[in-house]
């Protein structure tokens, strides 16, 4: 058999196209699509009440005594053109039970991929019961939508769990802020975020955790989870400049090297800078963190130091007290530096977290937050690096820890 064939004859289909004289006629809600996917359903309907039964509808059976026919009860189910009302036929003993809509069954196959893709997008409840309505002609209630939505939470909560690679490159860690509502109060908690970078270059979201603050103490937590999930080891681990956190991740993986993104150092350096002079600053920040050598960047703090050190002693001191965790990206060449020295990943990922967090504006619980963050991870692409750039970057890391390297 041929299965590209058509299946439906041509005569049929110009029947069809003399009843179409708009688009909607054929796609709308009570559409020509609508009507025959109706009368399709209600067939296989009959066509099973006949096999239930052992013969077909009006067939006399001599001396049958048994299970007949009883009527027609009325069920109405979502489809992804609309709602359709069939009538699905009875038996008298009840023992009917169709295989097309199974009992219960009010929403066919489609129908919550549909809802889901649009809570992913951000959307509240209310808005896509008036989106559903309004293109589609189907009206449900918010609590459908909520069933819908809360059928995640278990792929969620396996998802939170499931095994790690046990080791990682580099690991960016970093926190946004979602608003939480607590009882008559709303409250701005931390979302912890950690993205980590395979050894075949690809970048995965190993974890998503909510906690009241961001502090160095919960982080341990967090990377306490990760090791309990399987990862028994980072080669560097980039962050922010949040006080403490160099030793949590110390406590955790004692051999990771701890980079302090470069961004989040010029923007706490600004905080103590007058608006007048912060272009002239930054100009001068730049040969610190450009400089070829270690040796030629802390000549080029020295120049900083002389230069802003008396005016801005707090911009100058934070470089200097906090160099171990700022320099070690100048031991790398050019192209491995840029996915060391900056936390810019999972930065951009927050932002793609915020488009879908910010149309909600608050929510009611940890979970509702977490249903839309893992909706929209599920329909982001997974972001691999160049292979010419990760290849160079894993020579590198292959050479310097050797005895930590996995073997092939």
């Amino acid at each position: 058999m041929n299965l590209l064939a058509p299946r439906v004859k041509p005569e049929l289909l110009r029947e069809l196209a003399k009843l179409i004289d708009k688009p909607e006629d054929l796609f709308g809600p009570s559409g020509l699509f609508q009507e025959i996917k109706k009368s399709l359903v209600e067939q296989l309907l009959e066509v099973e009440m006949d096999d239930h039964l052992g013969h077909a509808k009006g067939e006399q059976v001599e001396g049958a005594r048994g299970n007949s026919r009883n009527g027609y009860t009325q069920k109405t189910v979502k489809t992804d053109g609309g709602p359709i009302t069939v009538q699905v036929p009875r038996d008298r003993d009840g023992s009917f039970s169709p295989k097309v809509i199974p009992k219960h069954l009010r929403r066919l196959t489609g129908f919550d991929d549909k809802v889901l893709a649009l809570y992913a997008r951000g959307m509240t409840t209310r808005e896509i019961q008036g989106h559903l309505l309004e293109v589609y002609g189907t009206e449900i209630s918010p609590q459908l939508v909520s069933e819908v939505t809360d059928s995640v939470m278990d792929r969620a909560k396996a998802w939170q769990s499931r095994p790690v690679d046990a080791v990682y490159p580099i690991v960016y860690v970093d926190a946004l802020f979602v608003s939480i509502r607590e009882g008559a109060t709303v409250r701005k908690k931390a979302l912890y975020v950690a993205l980590g970078m395979s050894l075949t270059g690809q970048r995965e979201v190993l974890g998503l955790w909510f906690q009241q603050t961001e502090g160095a103490k919960f982080w341990l937590s967090v990377l306490t989870d990760l090791k309990n999930r399987g990862l028994s080891d980072v080669f560097f681990v980039c962050c922010d400049g949040l006080t403490g956190l160099p030793d949590a991740i110390a406590a955790a993986f004692p051999m990771a090297i701890v980079q302090t993104c470069i961004v989040h150092m010029i923007r706490s350096t600004l905080r103590y800078v007058s608006y007048a002079d912060r272009r002239d600053l930054v100009r001068d920040l730049k040969p610190i963190y450009a400089a070829p050598t270690e040796e030629a960047a802390l000549t080029a703090l020295e120049a900083f130091e002389k230069r802003w050190g008396d005016k801005y002693p707090g911009a100058a001191r934070g470089w200097r007290t906090r160099w171990n965790e700022v320099s070690p990206f100048l031991a790398f060449p050019g192209q491995i530096r840029k996915i060391l020295y900056t936390t810019n990943a999972v930065e951009s990922l927050n932002a793609e977290f915020r488009k879908v967090l910010n149309p909600r504006v608050q929510f009611p619980t940890d979970d509702a937050a977490l249903k839309v963050l893992f909706l929209a991870l599920q329909r982001k692409k997974t972001r691999t690096m160049a292979p010419k750039e990760w290849s160079a970057a894993l020579s590198h890391f292959q050479i310097l820890f050797r005895d930590r390297f996995p073997a092939a």
